[in-house]
């Protein structure tokens, strides 16, 4: 079984929202078939964009969104399939991209990295994307022997 931190970024408390979405997520990617279901990354943007108001996130935070959806490479966002015994125990991965600060900045043309972490933040507070972090706080991706990614620490999608 594994299990990923909950603990808010820097001086954060854990908000109940926090909670209920990464409730709520894990229930999604738990479902049977929700590795079928397909969002094109730039029409639910855009749909996020017209929405921001009654979503509480302002215009900068969703070109921070804007620059972590640039990094993952597909325009369909789909899940992984389910591991090859169909263990529902185990975790399953979700859409997990794993910028660095600088890029991300370059990425959000040139924002500060307070401001940056202001707007994930608020991303995060949002609901609309979930940290996933390592142990030692940083974002990266391990790799199995077949090249695939076993665990990827970043944000969740």
């Amino acid at each position: 079984m594994q299990t990923y931190s909950t603990t808010p970024f820097g001086r954060r408390s854990l908000s109940l929202a926090m909670v209920a979405s990464q409730a709520a997520t894990k229930e999604f990617v738990l479902r049977s078939d929700a590795s079928a279901t397909v969002a094109h990354k730039w029409r639910l943007f855009r749909a996020l964009t017209e929405a921001k108001a009654p979503l509480g996130v302002t215009d900068r935070a969703l070109s921070v969104l804007h620059a972590l959806l640039s990094f993952h490479q597909e325009t369909a966002l789909t899940l992984p399939e389910k591991s090859a015994n169909g263990s529902e125990s185990e975790a399953v991965p979700g859409i997990v991209v794993f910028p660095s600060n600088k890029e991300l900045s370059i990425r959000a043309h040139g924002m500060a990295p307070a401001t940056l972490r202001r707007h994930i933040a608020m991303l995060v507070d949002a609901g609309l994307i979930i940290r996933r972090d390592s142990p030692n706080g940083k974002r990266f991706a391990r790799r199995g022997q077949g090249g695939e990614i076993e665990d990827a620490f970043g944000f969740d999608l």
